[in-house]
């Protein structure tokens, strides 16, 4: 156990763009679960929903922005490098061979996207090569559909301190502060020309705002009317 790296954990998803919603629950888990490291893997193409109206590349120097000078936050684009659609199973799999086999990695989901794991392309795989940690808040049921239930109850870890003795396989529910921020949200007031200050970092803002990013096509042609 002594020659067993400290946890990565993995925090994938469209990041359309990243707000302090992502990036609270990250930080606790960063030191709670005393992980190395909280890996920002923003997707290319989604499985789940829409393509994004801004491109991966955007996103991710938003990310890049939103991180920077925080210890233990990295941005990785491997999702990015890789053609087609982005499923997570293939994500950790690439980082599971970078990293090999010793290394815990924690997959980073909220307890709604957990729920739901049973939608994902090759699910039952992810345990395979990951801990699953599962956000939610503080007393909130962990009731779960059959399918998932029946899979999950063998595996749930009741200690975080599991999760550093073994590479793999391990789910844990973590509760976390989680502030009701969405990017619908952001992009719906940075359409109306509305500003989301405190809702995301300014570096993240200022980075929107150069680029003129999440602007509304009919609001831009009727001020230039």
């Amino acid at each position: 156990m002594l020659n067993t790296p400290r946890p990565i954990g993995i925090l994938g998803g469209t990041f359309d763009p990243i707000h302090y919603g992502h990036l609270r629950p990250a930080l606790e888990l960063l030191e709670t679960l005393e992980l190395a490291e909280v890996r920002f893997i923003p997707c290319r193409i989604p499985a789940h929903r829409g393509t994004p109206q801004v491109t991966a590349e955007q996103r991710l120097a938003l990310v890049q922005a939103a991180i920077a000078g925080q210890p233990g936050f990295v941005a990785d684009d491997r999702e990015l490098r890789r053609e087609g659609t982005s499923y997570m199973v293939d994500t950790l799999a690439s980082l599971r061979e970078d990293l090999g086999q010793k290394t815990p990695l924690c997959l980073i989901v909220g307890a709604d996207a957990f729920r739901e794991l049973h939608t994902w392309s090759r699910w039952r795989d992810l345990a395979k090569v990951a801990h699953i940690v599962v956000m939610q808040r503080p007393g909130a049921s962990q009731a779960l559909p059959a399918t998932m239930a029946e899979w999950a109850t063998p595996r749930i870890a009741l200690d975080a301190a599991v999760l550093r003795t073994q590479p793999a396989g391990r789910i844990l529910f973590q509760p976390v502060t989680q502030l009701d921020i969405s990017a619908t949200q952001i992009r719906a007031l940075l359409v109306r020309g509305q500003s989301p200050r405190y809702l995301l970092p300014e570096a993240a803002l200022a980075c929107i705002h150069d680029q003129e990013l999440y602007r509304s096509p009919f609001v831009e042609n009727s001020v230039n009317s």
